[in-house]
């Protein structure tokens, strides 16, 4: 009778059918204490969008992220079982291993040990609802941390993040690069070229700084000066252009507080002049090199 049994079981399993039942009775376990997750689990990304399709079998239930459960079944203690709560047991990196045995061979995962993520240990349940669909690519997920950030992005003039056009992803990996500051690129100058493509040059005359790193001058997150900048003009320009050509101090005495209308001052002060300040196409003009492309005025 029992290799009777035995072989129908073996049959089952052959033909496939066996494999649901054995899933559903592994779900259906976790789902007398845990019916909303349980629920939510079978229409979310990992059992409805990617187990389902792919994937049949005992191996492919809330067993395969959370381990057996017949001990936490019978002592109800959290230590018993792989939890990626707030209240787990488990080390954050414990529980990204977890998540690595499926997403360790992705792409945008080859560099998650050069990370700063991984070397802070942060954990993948941090950012993302193994049960269901977690709408990461908000910024809202990435505040939660940066809170320095999120008080730069709510300043006066910003990348429009708060405005949904902009997300944190788009220049960052935050699954990990070899760029400083998980950007997606190299360098932070090729990163902001692939948005504003005419500031890539090349140009007759360059900025020095301008090629050097876009950081120089602006603060990509926000800033309370326009256009990003570090800082109210002509003050930026003077950390560089100290003393030559025109005075250095346009803020003095004389000029900035006694009411007088100086163009170094007014407006976007010194871009009222030198306009093409990322660099320029114009030729210089040695009879008039003050109207010329070599400082940037045309």
């Amino acid at each position: 009778m029992k290799n009777i049994l035995l072989l129908l079981v073996l049959s089952a399993f052959a033909s496939g059918r066996a494999y649901g039942a054995i899933e559903r009775a592994s779900v259906d376990k976790c789902k007398g204490c845990h019916e909303g997750v349980v629920n939510s689990f079978l229409d979310g990304t990992h059992h409805g969008k990617a187990w389902s399709k792919d994937q049949t079998g005992p191996k492919y239930n809330c067993e395969t992220c959370h381990g057996n459960g017949d001990q936490h079944i019978n002592d109800n203690k959290i230590e018993s079982i792989i939890s990626f709560s707030k209240k787990s047991a488990q080390k954050p990196g414990k529980l990204n291993d977890v998540c690595m045995n499926c997403h360790g061979k992705s792409s945008d995962l080859m560099f998650w040990s050069a990370g700063k993520h991984k070397r802070n240990d942060v954990a993948c349940s941090s950012c993302h609802s193994i049960h269901k669909e977690k709408q990461i690519r908000s910024a809202s997920t990435c505040f939660s941390c940066h809170k320095d950030i999120r008080s730069q992005v709510n300043r006066f003039s910003h990348h429009p993040i708060l405005e949904g056009k902009v997300t944190c992803v788009d220049c960052h990996n935050p699954h990990g690069t070899l760029s400083h500051g998980m950007i997606r690129a190299e360098t932070n100058n090729q990163l902001c070229y692939r948005c504003h493509a005419d500031k890539r040059g090349p140009f007759v005359f360059e900025h020095p700084p301008v090629e050097e790193n876009c950081m120089s001058c602006h603060n990509p997150h926000g800033s309370q000066h326009f256009h990003l900048l570090t800082q109210k003009l002509p003050n930026l320009c003077q950390d560089c252009h100290d003393f030559s050509r025109h005075p250095g101090t346009p803020y003095d005495g004389k000029k900035g507080f006694r009411g007088t209308r100086d163009n170094k001052l007014i407006a976007r002060s010194c871009l009222n002049c030198h306009d093409r300040i990322h660099g320029s196409m114009a030729p210089h003009n040695p009879a008039f090199p003050d109207n010329s492309g070599k400082v940037f005025t045309r």
